[in-house]
């Protein structure tokens, strides 16, 4: 009953008194998530991972602790001040040594993790693995310490999504990322938290609980890979791996003020990463590195995409990184929107925009202004009837014996709703409420597989569309915002419209990265008052409510390219960045 209303309240009040009737049967439904373990069952099972979280957690602080009384002399605050490539110069010449770096770092992410509560456990045999590193001293990483998302599969550690179900069934083996980041000399020390089942861009889990944002409390950090955006904007990793399907690398990246990659699919081995919906086609999913500036990015792409990685994971283009196109000073014409015409742009987010722009014009680069093509069809149709092709059945299987997280409910209520019902509301909050109407006629699914090689195709045709008008704009990148700033919390799973902005590159299979370039002023602030949103519906004002209250948070811009030009994707990240930064000087 309570499910409905606040479903209600955040769709539409004028409906509310319509649908009290539907408030038994998401009852029915909602009992039936509980059907997979009994609710003693489930407790036992997230109280045992609880007590291997703390269990680790205490070990690495005893150790750091006997570490710290043996070497006094380590200089803990100048190494975490060290940019990746300055430390990597420092480990590879023998000024500093593997084992000062890691218990820095391992001191400072658990500092960080009392505040920010963000790591689901601590990898012990890192210890291990730091006093045998000479073996791969030559590695473009040695030294390094690595956090990883907790759904990337470390050996006898489990990967569980933030679900009760994935609990108690640690991994067999590394995964292929996880193999050659230890090939190349890093040191995968730390698991990071994740939203439940991962299809949110909160960050919360009835397993782990809730992390909070380095920069405000109040704040949420971003999902789904919302542990590492904590962990590096708060300082306690420099180098993290991440994974994103609609935004999770860059929403967390925007949200914690630090730097997001999403590479082309395909381009980096996800062999051995848990999904929640794995073989969905439409909308795929990638690894991606996410870190404190754009250099860390690439040097991470460049020390992944190694013979190592294509030897262990055959699928995998062998495409090595192609520095020289990194490292080019081509003038680009650029293409840049401030509104995808979907979700209107909070204040900062435009203003970030127009601000890049002209830093990019007085470079030299030429910025020609850019329109998605049929944003709604896209999200609705392709995005979220790709992703939930199945009406959201495999993922309410998936949460069969979990407690429902709170940042999770808005959108389960939605989704655990039956086909007619979901039918019924959409005929009749079509007058009022369109963008509500086409989601939750979205959320039936596509209805058979002849529809959904329909919808492939209709996949298909929408990149080949989109490449066309590149083509025709004559663009070599696009410069357009992403979602932020950091959203108050428990409204992303109210607002999943807002991701607009960053999963149609998902959608797209096109190379994107976030880059922090401004905070929020009181002027942004100011201007959000009169926020009115491209539909003026609730999602909207729930939109305006979200990033209230953001004054000082960061905020990035978004760059995009063509499929496979993840080189000059990140070119042009690490260009705005060196402008921004000199433009403060």
């Amino acid at each position: 009953m309570e499910g409905v209303k606040r479903y209600l309240e955040n769709v539409e009040p004028r409906t509310a008194a319509l649908f009290t009737g539907a408030a038994c049967m998401i009852g029915t439904v909602m009992v039936l998530l509980q059907k997979g373990y009994t609710q003693r069952e489930a407790k036992a099972k997230i109280q045992k991972a609880q007590n291997r979280r703390t269990d680790s957690l205490q070990r690495a602080e005893h150790a750091v602790l006997q570490y710290n009384k043996s070497h006094p002399e380590t200089d803990s605050a100048l190494i975490l001040t060290l940019s990746l490539s300055e430390l990597t110069k420092k480990l590879q010449e023998g000024s500093l040594n593997p084992e000062e770096v890691f218990y820095s770092y391992m001191e400072k992410t658990l500092d960080l993790n009392k505040d920010l509560n963000c790591c689901t456990g601590i990898l012990l045999e890192s210890f291990d693995q730091m006093k045998t590193l000479d073996s791969n001293r030559k590695g473009l990483l040695y030294g390094v310490p690595v956090s990883i998302k907790e759904n990337y599969g470390y050996k006898n550690y489990d990967s569980s999504c933030g679900v009760v179900i994935n609990l108690d069934h640690p991994a067999k083996e590394d995964s292929v990322l996880v193999e050659v980041l230890k090939k190349q000399g890093a040191i995968p020390f730390v698991k990071t938290n994740i939203p439940q089942a991962l299809l949110s861009y909160e960050c919360s889990n009835p397993i782990f609980g809730q992390t909070l944002n380095p920069h405000n409390p109040l704040k949420t950090s971003g999902g789904s890979s919302g542990g590492e955006g904590a962990l590096i904007g708060g300082g306690g990793s420099l180098l993290g791996m991440g994974s994103d399907i609609g935004g999770s690398n860059r929403l967390p990246a925007s949200f914690c003020g630090i730097c997001g990659f999403k590479p082309t699919p395909g381009r980096l081995s996800s062999q051995g990463l848990s999904s929640t919906y794995r073989g969905q086609k439409s909308v795929p999913s990638c690894a991606g590195p996410m870190a404190r500036d754009v250099d860390s990015l690439a040097l991470c792409m460049q020390a992944l995409l190694c013979d190592h990685m294509f030897s262990l994971d055959p699928t995998v283009p062998p495409v090595p990184f192609n520095v020289q196109i990194y490292q080019s000073s081509k003038r680009l014409r650029i293409g840049y929107l401030e509104s995808d015409g979907y979700t209107q742009p909070s204040p900062s987010m435009a203003r970030s925009v127009r601000e890049v722009k002209a830093l990019l014009e007085a470079a030299g680069h030429t910025l020609v202004p850019y329109r998605h093509l049929n944003v709604e069809y896209a999200i609705i149709e392709l995005v979220l009837k790709g992703i939930l092709a199945d009406g959201a059945t495999t993922l309410l299987q998936k949460l069969e014996g979990s407690p429902v997280d709170p940042c999770l409910k808005a959108q389960i209520v939605q989704y655990a709703l039956p086909i007619w019902l979901k039918k019924t509301l959409s005929f009749l909050l079509k007058p009022f409420f369109s963008r509500a109407s086409v989601c939750l006629q979205g959320l039936c699914g596509v209805g058979s597989i002849q529809d959904l090689w329909k919808q492939h195709a209709a996949v298909e045709d929408y990149i080949q569309e989109t490449i066309a008008e590149w083509r025709k704009c004559n663009i070599d990148a696009l410069l357009c915002p992403v979602t932020g700033p950091a959203y108050n919390h428990l409204y992303c799973g109210k607002l999943s419209s807002a991701a607009s902005y960053t999963v149609l590159f998902n959608l797209l299979q096109f190379p994107a990265g976030v880059v922090p370039v401004s905070t929020v002023n009181a002027e942004d602030e100011e201007e959000l008052k009169h926020y009115k949103g491209v539909y003026q519906d609730q999602w909207d004002k729930l939109f305006k409510q979200a990033v209230s209250g953001g004054e000082g948070l960061p905020v990035g811009v978004q760059c995009v390219t063509l499929p496979w030009q993840d080189e000059l994707c990140l070119r042009l990240m690490k260009e705005v960045e060196q402008l921004v930064k000199q433009s403060k000087a």
